[in-house]
């Protein structure tokens, strides 16, 4: 998606649409998601998300075991089941793409995911764990040096040790620098009188911007990742609401942010985005913010959290 000279998306090193069936979600200790990691909005989920490593399930004879997670799960890498193109009758004729996801297996999840306005149902008989992280990926030109994050936010922490060291420009950008490592920032959203809340990123002359809504009764965590490397290597920042962090699943559910669907059950995600192409509704955008933020204070911590 395009607006003059400002686009949805990045720059990945990978630069074309890699089918499923080559990536290998399994290599390089459980990286292999990023073998194919090249669009604008990544879903991470369904039936786990965040970090790989280790974590219990009950397997087949009801016995606990322990299973391997991969980096953000399954769902970004299964084909779709079902597409369709729907076109409104009245004007202005508002184009509708909807496909469907299934991520399901016998002894296992049985989860599907409609994508336009996502739906999640659990198709099982049995209450089934979840996870959903909206990767939205921005590079160039809202990127660069003198970029800034914007959001209402009640508490910033960093992700891990490495982080913390710049917990201070947590919101802050710099220019493409050559071995970069990523930081991570995990945010609790500040909401309005409507349970909705706003995040900006808005380029250094703040006359070009992305902002995105959402509702954080449904999605209540943020995550900001920052990779700033070179060109090359993929100069991008991701702006991650989601159902929780991306920790590793037993992390997130020893603190509470690994929500369970009933069977029969859904849960519904709506997120806006608007391209601001010049300073007046970039400055509107930032004014609404600073309505939810309110005067009510941040909480930035120094330390990340300790997960053991």
């Amino acid at each position: 998606v395009e607006m003059g000279d400002v686009q949805l998306g990045w720059d990945s090193p990978v630069k074309e649409v890699v089918h499923p069936q080559f990536i290998n979600l399994q290599s390089r200790g459980g990286l292999g998601w990023l073998e194919g990691f090249n669009e604008w909005m990544a879903r991470c989920g369904l039936e786990f998300a965040g970090h790989p490593g280790k974590d219990k399930f009950i397997n087949n004879v009801g016995d606990e075991a322990e299973m391997d997670l991969t980096l953000h799960g399954k769902i970004a890498n299964i084909p779709a089941t079902e597409v369709e193109v729907v076109i409104d009758a009245e004007p202005p004729h508002r184009i509708h793409v909807r496909g469907r996801v299934d991520e399901r297996m016998f002894y296992g999840p049985k989860l599907e995911l409609w994508a336009e306005v996502s739906t999640e149902p659990n198709y099982g008989g049995l209450d089934q764990e979840y996870q959903m992280i909206y990767h939205a990926n921005y590079g160039p030109p809202l990127l660069e040096k003198g970029a800034r994050f914007v959001a209402a936010a009640k508490q910033v922490t960093p992700f891990n040790a490495h982080a913390a060291k710049s917990v201070k420009q947590f919101n802050e950008y710099d220019a493409p620098t050559k071995g970069f490592i990523e930081q991570v920032y995990c945010l609790q959203p500040y909401a309005d009188a409507n349970g909705r809340t706003s995040i900006l990123l808005e380029n250094a002359a703040q006359d070009r911007a992305v902002s995105m809504m959402f509702s954080v009764g449904q999605l209540p965590f943020l995550t900001l990742w920052k990779n700033t490397n070179t060109k090359e290597e993929g100069y991008v920042t991701g702006l991650e609401p989601g159902t929780g962090f991306p920790y590793n699943r037993r992390i997130e559910r020893k603190f509470g942010r690994v929500p369970k669907l009933n069977p029969g059950q859904s849960r519904h995600f709506t997120l806006d985005v608007a391209i601001l192409s010049d300073k007046e509704a970039v400055k509107k955008a930032g004014d609404e913010i600073a309505k939810i933020q309110a005067g009510r204070p941040t909480q930035v911590d120094n330390e990340p959290v300790k997960i053991d």
